[in-house]
């Protein structure tokens, strides 16, 4: 017989754990912020939310120029998203995802790269969802589904919408280095002094004591500058790298999002390109386990990484 052609499912807890991570990031800054902040005016543009043209479709459209009941529709939206971050039948809760992300963007008067990747990244989520059928995103693919025609179309199409949001992070990767290269104060490394120093855009006052001698010096400011720029290299040129670098661009590029977060308190921004960043380093199909440590034992336990996950034929064997 002939060897069929295999479809990797994407019916892991690593596609789920990414869920996760950006729906924690929007319920953070719907919840972290008033309805008197998320919907204030703006100049030339008017009030918000628009609901105009396609911005009408939003949510908070239901309630515009009353922030009593805006306060409650965004509380509606933070408790919806707790309950996506949760894992829960992502098979139902990925388009109400989506839907709560664009109602956030198109809703909000001052957005950032943040929301706007949310967005993004729940959108593509919503494809492998459909034939997600687990009752949580985190639990462990039971054996080997039905080999029909609809199973292997649901899984091409995850796998499609995986591979998709990978190319998507490499896309803003290239963006961020590319967008950089051509100023000055990223090539000589003096960019994030200008950054450090910055009275709206630089650290809070409790992490400054330590940002500001760091930057103070040639060197410092230097690796500070620097530093991320190779972190985005390695990671937009991931899919290009061997595995076991991806694991440490995945390492690196989360801890750094995580450092512009204690920075700039950027943590919604820093919790969507994590969740990118996790599907975009670790292999397809791949499926986080943790081991369990005896007692007797003197290892600690370390989570590892599983690629025996079961793979649907794209086609019947043929004799």
């Amino acid at each position: 017989m002939r060897n069929a052609q295999r479809i990797l499912l994407p019916w892991t807890n690593v596609y789920g754990l990414a869920r996760t991570l950006v729906a924690l990031g929007t319920a953070g800054t719907l919840a972290a912020s008033s309805a008197q902040t998320l919907f204030r005016p703006v100049a030339t543009i008017g009030d918000y939310p628009p609901c105009r043209s396609t911005t009408s479709a939003s949510l908070f459209c239901l309630a515009p120029d009353n922030y009593s009941h805006l306060t409650w529709l965004k509380w509606v939206c933070v408790v919806a998203l707790l309950v996506i971050a949760s894992g829960w039948y992502p098979r139902f809760t990925a388009v109400p995802h989506a839907y709560i992300n664009y109602s956030v963007f198109s809703g909000i008067s001052i957005v950032d790269g943040g929301d706007q990747i949310a967005l993004i990244l729940s959108v593509l989520f919503m494809l492998p969802a459909v034939g997600d059928r687990r009752r949580w995103h985190w639990q462990q693919p039971n054996g080997r589904p039905s080999d029909t025609q609809a199973t292997r179309i649901l899984a091409l199409m995850g796998i499609s919408g995986l591979v998709v949001l990978r190319l998507q992070m490499v896309v803003v990767y290239a963006q961020a280095v590319i967008a950089k290269l051509p100023h000055r104060e990223w090539q000589d490394g003096t960019a994030m002094w200008y950054w450090g120093s910055h009275l709206d855009f630089g650290p809070a006052p409790w992490i400054d004591a330590l940002i500001a001698p760091v930057i103070a010096t040639p060197v410092g400011v230097a690796a500070m500058t620097w530093i991320p720029l190779v972190i985005e290299c390695l990671l937009m040129l991931c899919l290009l790298l061997p595995q076991r670098i991806r694991w440490w661009a995945m390492g690196a590029g989360i801890a750094f999002h995580l450092c512009i977060a204690l920075v700039m308190g950027l943590w919604s921004f820093a919790l969507a390109m994590s969740g990118g960043i996790v599907v975009l380093c670790m292999p397809l199909g791949a499926t986080i386990r943790a081991r369990i440590a005896v007692k007797t034992s003197l290892e600690e336990p370390r989570p590892s990484l599983s690629r025996d996950e079961p793979t649907l034929p794209t086609a019947l064997p043929q004799p």
